[in-house]
C-alpha cells in the first residue's frame, strides 16, 4: 500500500501524521510511505529523518493525495484537503464529525473512506487513540488556564500555588477521566486547591484510592456542581461523549454568577464544546471574555508541543496503522471491531451512529458496511 502523510494546514498546527520510526516500520512491512516535503519541520523532524527511514519526499499536498491509497494527518481535513479526497481513498485521522456538518458533507461526497481516531476502542471501553492527545491536554489545560488567570491576560490575578497566608487559586475540573486526571495531577501540582466533579462514583471511587490527598472529588449534579463554579478561579471542563457533540455543562447565565475574570478552559471544544458561550480559538489569538469570564478554547491545544505530542499520538496510531496498510481497511475492520469502531464515513455512508443523531443525518453501525 502507498501511504501519504501531508503537511498539517489547520492554524499554528505543528503536529505531524507519521514520525520517521512510524515511517521505517511501514517500510519494513512492505509498503511505499510518501511525506510532503517539510511536514515534520513543526514536530522536529527533518525530510532527511524521513529519507534515512525508508520514505519519499514529495512537494506538495496535492501529489500525496493523488498518489496514496491511505493519507494518514493528524487534524481533520480542511475545506482544501477534502476536495482532494478521492472515492475508495482511505483517510485515518482525527475528524470530530458531529459539531462539523460541512466536512461530514465533504467527506460523504468524496466517497473515501474515513476512519477517525477518535473513534476507536480497546478492549476496557475506552478510546487508544484518543487518549495520548487527551492526557497532553489535560495537563497542558492547568499551564494554559494560570496564564488567561493572569491580570495582565483578563483574568483575575490568583496566582495557582498562592503564598503563605494567602490562599491558592480554587481549580474544578467537570470530568473525571483522562483529561480531567491529567488536569486535576497538574493543578494540584501547582498548588491549586483542586476539584473534580463527576457522575460515575465507581470513577470517584478510584480517584478517591489512588489520588486521595492531592485532589477532592465531589459528584456532579446540576446543583452542586453550579455551586462550585460559581466559587471558582479556573473551570476546565474535561468531558466526553464518545463521537457525540459536547454536554453544554455552564449556560450563559451562570457567567454572571462566577467570580469576574474567572477563566473557563474548554478541552472539549473540537466536540463543539462543554460550555454554552465556547468557540474555537487558535493558539495565535487563544483567549476571548464573555460577561467579565476569561474562555481559552484552542481547538488543537497538543499542538502546542507537537513534538511530545506527535510521539505520542504516533505510539498509539502506528499499530492500527500497519494493520489497514497490511490487510486493507475492510479486512482489518472485520478482524478488530475496536478499529471498525472507528469507520466514520465509507463511501458515500455515515457509519457512526452518534454522528448521525447529531446531525439529525441517516447513519448505520460500520458492520453494515464491512
Amino acid at each position: 500500500m502507498k501511504i501519504g502523510c501531508p503537511t498539517e494546514i489547520k492554524a499554528q498546527e505543528f503536529r505531524v501524521g507519521l514520525t520517521p520510526p512510524a515511517a521505517a516500520e511501514a517500510v519494513a512491512h512492505g509498503h511505499e510511505v510518501i511525506v510532503q516535503q517539510g511536514a515534520g519541520d513543526g514536530a522536529g523532524f527533518t525530510d532527511d529523518d524521513y529519507r534515512n527511514a525508508g520514505a519519499g519526499i514529495v512537494d506538495t499536498a496535492d501529489e500525496i493525495f493523488a498518489a496514496a491509497d491511505m493519507v494518514v494527518k493528524v487534524k481533520e481535513p480542511q475545506a482544501v484537503e477534502r476536495k482532494m479526497l478521492r472515492e475508495g481513498q482511505l483517510l485515518f485521522t482525527y475528524l470530530h464529525l458531529a459539531p462539523d456538518v460541512p466536512q461530514t458533507e465533504d467527506l460523504l461526497a468524496s466517497g473515501a473512506t474515513c476512519i477517525a481516531y477518535e473513534t476507536v476502542t480497546d478492549r476496557s471501553g475506552g478510546l487508544p487513540l484518543l487518549a495520548p492527545m487527551s492526557e497532553v491536554a489535560g495537563r497542558l489545560a492547568p499551564q494554559m488556564g494560570a496564564y488567561t488567570l493572569q491580570k495582565a491576560n483578563g483574568g483575575r490575578g490568583v496566582l495557582m500555588g498562592g503564598v503563605p497566608g494567602v490562599f491558592p487559586a480554587h481549580v474544578v475540573v467537570i470530568g473525571g477521566g483522562v483529561v480531567g486526571t491529567n488536569a486535576a495531577r497538574i493543578a494540584a501540582g501547582m498548588g491549586a486547591d483542586v476539584t473534580v466533579l463527576d457522575r460515575s462514583l465507581p470513577r470517584l471511587r478510584y480517584l478517591d484510592d489512588v489520588f486521595g490527598g492531592q485532589f477532592k472529588t465531589g459528584y456532579a449534579s446540576k446543583t452542586y456542581t453550579a455551586e462550585m463554579v460559581a466559587e471558582a478561579d479556573m473551570v476546565i471542563g474535561a468531558v466526553l461523549v464518545p463521537g457525540a457533540s459536547a454536554p453544554k455543562l455552564i449556560s450563559r447565565a451562570q457567567l454572571s454568577d462566577m467570580q469576574p475574570g474567572a477563566v473557563l478552559v474548554d478541552v472539549a471544544i473540537d466536540q463543539g464544546g462543554c460550555f454554552e458561550t465556547s468557540k474555537a480559538t487558535t493558539h495565535q489569538d487563544p483567549s476571548f471574555e464573555v460577561d467579565g469570564i476569561m474562555h481559552y478554547c484552542v481547538a488543537n491545544m497538543p499542538g502546542a508541543v507537537p513534538r511530545t505530542s506527535t510521539q505520542a499520538l504516533s505510539n498509539a496510531t502506528m499499530p492500527f496503522m500497519l494493520a489497514l496498510a497490511d490487510k486493507g481497511w475492510k479486512k482489518a475492520c472485520q478482524d478488530d471491531p475496536h478499529l471498525a469502531a472507528g469507520l466514520n464515513v465509507h463511501a458515500g455512508q455515515l457509519t457512526n451512529l452518534p454522528v448521525g443523531e447529531a446531525q439529525n443525518r441517516d447513519a448505520v453501525e460500520p458492520s453494515a458496511v464491512l
